[in-house]
């Protein structure tokens, strides 16, 4: 670590950055003084890096990406030995697979299957029998390469190679393969792709989950680099996890999972309560009583989902591209294990928030985004104009004295 780093995180502990009513769950989180956020702070001043700073002083998730094996087993080592010095959580996000993100804005990933899975063996062994909470690969389920979904459609990924179908098939069967690995270390916590309230219906999410394992996983992750409010996802954590119960016990088919978009209208939440009660009716005449300790739980990312997701303007954009960096968004609530909901383990900073979508074109030639009127940084890299709103607009707020 270097000395302004030391100084820095020393400094932010000691004045209760990221501390609130909930101090002695955020505490059980590690906080990463190697952080990307921490790192961005270094070449900022002024606001910036003040904005940097607080960020940095509260848990995220350290995301791999790439390496080899060996390396990668050293660095996650590295980081969940200083969290068990601790006494604390890390949160790890593999992020390596084939294909990752079909070639889009997060684009690249092992060059295939044997590559991939000798890296979660590397992955695996630098855990060890230390505790970790691992999110495993975000977007996996929800963008699978040449998938049909539950009614036959197919999906939009269709990369060059896979138009025999393999390519999907590939997809689970390394995501399992993933599963089987971390399931076997004693005191890891392992979740898949559930998507989010905004994406799949949890008959297509069920689907997906139960073909990559999450049998032998803890569970589900939720929202990850995305902005949809608590409100929307705690109803849906519950519908996928009681859609998979009833699926798994042969009691219904995904496809008749009720969801956001029937008998609910996804545009009004006042009448989500309406697939609530669907719910209860198929428990019923399933004659099966709902055991939420048996039953799947969720994870749900909250970096940037204070003020829930954005409505763009009517018929401005060709392609609003709601998901990538919209103006105006806040930090959501703070990270903990102590969640109050016997569906949901955590809420987490999974996407590191400051950190850029990417390029925003909005259905433009680009390459500035007509909504921000400047062209975004890279994927990943630190937008300090969207760290300032997050900041700002954070519910709850952010203490910054």
């Amino acid at each position: 670590m270097s000395l302004f780093r030391s100084i820095a995180f020393a400094a932010l502990a000691v004045a209760g950055f990221g501390t609130s009513s909930s101090a002695h769950a955020q505490s059980a989180l590690y906080v990463d003084p190697e952080s990307t956020t921490l790192d961005a702070a270094e070449r900022l001043d002024g606001q910036a890096r003040r904005d940097a700073l607080a960020l940095g002083a509260i848990s995220s998730a350290t995301w791999f990406t790439h390496g080899t094996p060996a390396e990668v087993e050293s660095k996650v080592a590295r980081l969940v030995e200083a969290a068990a010095a601790r006494n604390e959580m890390p949160v790890l996000v593999a992020y390596n697979i084939p294909g990752r993100d079909c070639a889009l804005y997060s684009s690249g990933g092992a060059t295939g299957t044997d590559d991939y899975l000798a890296w979660i063996e590397g992955f695996a062994a630098g855990i060890g029998e230390h505790p970790a909470l691992v999110v495993i690969e975000p977007d996996s389920l929800g963008i699978i390469p040449w998938y049909r979904t539950l009614d036959g459609e197919l999906e939009n990924c269709r990369p060059k190679g896979g138009e025999d179908g393999e390519a999907a098939d590939e997809r689970f069967t390394q995501l399992s393969a993933a599963v089987e690995t971390f399931s076997a270390l004693p005191n890891a916590r392992i979740y898949l792709d559930g998507t989010g309230s905004g994406w799949l219906a949890p008959g297509e999410a069920a689907s997906r989950l139960i073909r990559a394992n999450v049998a032998r996983a803890d569970g589900y992750f939720l929202n990850v680099s995305n902005f949809e409010s608590d409100a929307r996802l705690l109803h849906y954590a519950r519908w996928i996890s009681d859609c998979l119960a009833l699926v798994t016990a042969d009691k219904i088919q995904p496809d008749e999972c009720p969801s956001q978009y029937r008998p609910a209208d996804f545009d009004d939440t006042s009448s989500w309560g309406a697939t609530d009660a669907a719910y209860d009716a198929l428990f019923s005449s399933a004659r099966m009583a709902r055991n939420p300790a048996a039953q799947k739980h969720a994870i749900i990312d909250t970096s940037r989902n204070g003020t829930g997701s954005w409505d763009p303007p009517e018929g401005k954009y060709a392609d609003a591209e709601i998901w990538c960096n919209p103006p105006d968004r806040g930090l959501g609530r703070r990270p903990t294990l102590d969640t109050g909901s016997a569906y949901v383990d955590a809420f987490l900073w999974i996407k590191i928030p400051g950190e850029s979508d990417g390029h925003c074109y909005r259905g433009t030639a680009g390459p500035t985004d007509p909504e921000r009127g400047m062209v975004a940084p890279r994927a990943g890299g630190w937008f300090p104009e969207q760290a300032r709103e997050l900041i700002r607009n954070a519910v709850p707020p952010l203490d910054e004295n």
